[in-house]
């Protein structure tokens, strides 16, 4: 999508609203187009909202620097890099003036910003070819975006809620374009900020359609993807009831479907609830990086900065002949890399936001915190298990309650691994990020100050109403 970014203003207006302390800008035209361009008709309110799915693309949003960032927090990988932004996060020395974080959380508010353009202004978009339905749809896509990239920051710069608090120090809420003033918003509450991305999830949900024509299905919001997001939500929230709710109404659907093995990856399949497309000319960071450029060994083109960790590899193996392992392979330097991300030289590797496999596991998860060993949860959890190439769990596999609930988190992190869900996994249920034994175990238990990132320093200095996190 970065080919047709036909709303250029959505993207300049996150630098210029992070980067400026004045009182207003002057945008030159060659920077931008202006906002009654950018909404002229249904044709160009149409690559706007193109220009949002570019942004939430980009490396440092969904494009794999948060999802490695967050790999590195805790105990799926090592870090073997050269790349000291990103040793010092592996570390726990990490510092306010990290500039991948920087550079994280300026990209993170361009897209939110470019979402809130086409919130704003596609209503009033007069064009007679433009239907109220279809601008409908584009605003829930907006919508849906703005939420998912909230999500991504609350669960980055603050304390889980379970930790934290609803009233705990969430980040800033910014729900209008940038039209020339610039604005210095304080951080809002962590509940707060939930309450906005349920509100825009729960909009999106009532608006979108379950499937579009052609190929755009998993590339594009739809119906069940901001259902899994809620779900995904109502999870991290404790909110079991409601996280079952969700997630079996995506499991209903007839758009998607557990696959019957791993071959699924990169192809956009009925496995995928959400992913973004990448292609050679049209990726995360197009020609210079993508996901295999850290998950895949240095021989394959990549930077090979993310092998696994032994821990993981100990995972894979604690039942023997679980076939997810077979989605590794060894580097020329003894380590062990996953095969998830295999294209380093075009980036063509999708980001794996949602797929069905997590409402399987959410769905399960949520029904047993509620009551215990259930074969409703049972139920759910053995496809995965006969796919895996493991043996089916019974209602007497199990002692306790407790342990059930922590087989499913191992379950979690073998199917979900290197896709983005590890750390919240830990963190929500209260769990160091690293083992016992590791160096930074200490450092990196639930609730401990480098469990999150620091808000920006570059941003304070902006910005006197925001608050730095504890320990930076």
């Amino acid at each position: 999508m970065k080919k047709i970014i036909v709303a250029a203003i959505t993207l300049s207006m996150g630098t210029a609203f992070l980067s400026s302390c004045e009182d207003r800008l002057e945008l030159e035209p060659q920077q931008s187009l202006s906002t009654s361009l950018a909404f002229v008709d249904k044709r160009a309110a149409e690559g706007s909202l193109i220009g949002v799915y570019s942004a939430v693309q980009d490396l440092e949003v969904f494009g794999a620097i948060p999802q490695s960032i967050a790999d590195y927090q805790s105990d799926n990988v090592e870090f073997i890099g050269s790349f000291p932004t990103f040793q010092e996060i592996f570390q726990y020395t990490t510092l306010s003036d990290n500039g991948s974080i920087s550079t994280m959380w300026r990209d993170n508010y361009s897209a939110i910003l470019a979402a809130n353009a086409v919130i704003k202004n596609v209503p009033g978009v007069e064009d007679a070819a433009f239907t109220a339905a279809e601008k409908a749809q584009f605003v829930a896509e907006a919508q849906f975006l703005r939420a998912i990239v909230y999500f991504q920051l609350v669960n980055n710069f603050a304390q889980p809620i379970n930790i934290g608090t609803a009233s705990g120090a969430g980040v800033p809420l910014v729900l209008d374009p940038f039209e020339g003033e610039v604005t210095l918003p304080a951080r809002a509450t962590i509940g707060e900020v939930h309450t906005q991305i349920k509100a825009d999830l729960e909009a999106a949900a009532a608006v979108l359609p379950a499937t579009y024509t052609g190929d755009f299905t998993r590339g594009r919001a739809t119906r069940g993807a901001a259902q899994g997001m809620l779900a995904r939500l109502h999870l991290y929230r404790g909110e079991y009831a409601q996280a079952a709710t969700f997630a079996n109404q995506v499991i209903a659907s007839s758009t998607y479907a557990l696959a019957s093995n791993y071959s699924f990856y990169n192809g956009a399949t009925s496995e995928d609830v959400f992913t973004i497309i990448m292609t050679a000319i049209d990726n995360s960071r197009t020609g210079s990086g993508g996901w295999a450029s850290y998950y895949s060994p240095a021989e394959d083109g990549a930077r090979g900065d993310c092998p696994l960790s032994a821990n993981m590899i100990a995972a894979f193996q604690e039942e023997a002949g679980d076939r997810r392992f077979l989605l590794t392979k060894k580097g020329a330097n003894g380590m062990t890399y996953t095969t998830k991300f295999p294209d380093a030289v075009n980036n063509t590797d999708n980001s794996p936001v949602m797929r069905v496999t997590e409402m399987y596991l959410t769905a399960a998860e949520a029904l047993a915190e509620q009551n215990g060993i259930t074969a409703a949860s049972l139920a759910l959890m053995n496809p995965l298990r006969v796919r895996a190439g493991l043996p089916v769990w019974t209602a007497t596999t199990f002692a306790s309650k407790e342990a059930y609930i922590a087989a499913i988190l191992k379950e979690r992190r073998k199917e979900l691994a290197f896709e983005g869900h590890r750390r919240m996994d830990l963190l929500r249920k209260g769990l160091a990020l690293r083992p016992a034994g590791d160096a930074q175990f200490a450092q990196s238990a639930a609730g401990q100050p480098k469990t999150i990132l620091p808000i920006p320093q570059r941003e304070l200095d902006l910005n006197t109403n925001l608050t730095q996190n504890q320990g930076y």
